[in-house]
């Protein structure tokens, strides 16, 4: 898929090593089509390292996809340049004029704290909050997830005794959801959090459904019925080594870290672990951005009015089902 990301921003230099196509901006606008416009809100410190893992998700749809990057202002991170974000990052502020077909947001490691203990509640649920009406389909990635939820549905997240770690079995719930087209009926995802939610707290909200979920994770994939919001509380976007450089980072700062879940052979973190997700990963999001593709309006203009109208249409069709 040809992604249209700016020139010079590290992550593009990386997939074109790999040969993932990213057209420049010229060829871009010559292309007779609308690239789906798309904005990521990266709360991850690592941020071109994210970049780089959303991105290549990205690349492997057919679709022509035009990437932002939004940061929140109300926090200062600490472990990129402030030069890369200015050069590739806008604040909300800046972008909530604007209407997106997508919008996918990170997870971040506070999972720990409390929501309203983190520096940028308020700014988040703004951002939920506008995207309810300016963006066609969200997609929330672990704390982004758990945050989301808990803001739109008062679900509340379950500190864990010990950090969900490793790459886990869930099991596919409706194998016939356009989202999940093309899974197994057991799909592998990484996990690494130290909360979790309750599959009961989500039967209470008819409007989400729980599409694959494993005995330890609990819910891994979350929809709700008009997939105006798409929940995924663990990490596809991860690489091969994203849990290896997790657990050598804490392993070296004395932290207390058990060896990742099924991930290195024979729980040998000497050996170089195997890649079990990727394919799955890949078929997420090239579901999620052919859905948007298809479902979206050609004018971004329209797309509050298109998500209303499919709003009522998920509303007047659970009556009848009530009825």
């Amino acid at each position: 898929m040809p992604i249209n990301v700016a020139d010079g921003l590290p992550a593009k230099k990386i997939l074109h090593a790999e040969r993932i196509f990213a057209l420049e901006d010229e060829v871009a606008r010559n292309q007779q089509i609308r690239p789906i416009k798309v904005v990521i809100l990266n709360l991850m410190p690592t941020k071109v390292e994210t970049e780089t893992q959303l991105l290549r998700l990205i690349s492997k749809s057919p679709l022509q996809v035009d990437c932002d990057f939004m940061r929140v202002s109300s926090h200062e991170s600490k472990n990129v340049s402030a030069d890369h974000l200015i050069k590739f990052y806008d604040t909300f502020q800046n972008l909530s004029a604007q209407n997106y077909d997508g919008l996918i947001i990170t997870g971040a490691p506070v999972e720990h704290l409390p929501f309203e203990s983190v520096d940028y509640w308020d700014e988040f649920c703004q951002i939920i909050d506008w995207s309810q009406d300016h963006v066609f389909s969200t997609m929330s990635l672990c704390w982004g997830a758990l945050g989301a939820l808990f803001h739109l549905y008062g679900i509340r997240k379950r500190d864990l005794p010990s950090k969900l770690f490793g790459v886990f079995p869930q099991r596919l719930c409706d194998e016939y959801c356009f989202l999940t087209n093309g899974f197994d009926e057991v799909h592998n995802m990484p996990h690494s959090r130290h909360a979790a939610i309750e599959t009961a707290d989500l039967a209470l909200h008819p409007e989400l459904q729980v599409l694959s979920e494993g005995f330890a994770t609990g819910p891994a994939l979350i929809a709700t019925r008009d997939f105006h919001e798409v929940y995924v509380t663990g990490h596809f976007e991860y690489g091969r080594d994203t849990l290896a450089n997790e657990f050598w980072r804490d392993f070296h700062r004395g932290m207390p870290i058990k060896v990742p879940h099924n991930y290195f052979p024979d729980d040998n973190p000497e050996q170089a672990p195997i890649f079990t997700w990727r394919a799955h990963a890949n078929l997420l999001y090239r579901n999620w951005l052919n859905w948007v593709y298809q479902m979206t309006p050609y004018k971004l203009e329209d797309i509050p009015a298109e998500i209303a109208h499919l709003r009522s249409e998920i509303a007047q069709d659970h009556e009848v089902q009530k009825f």
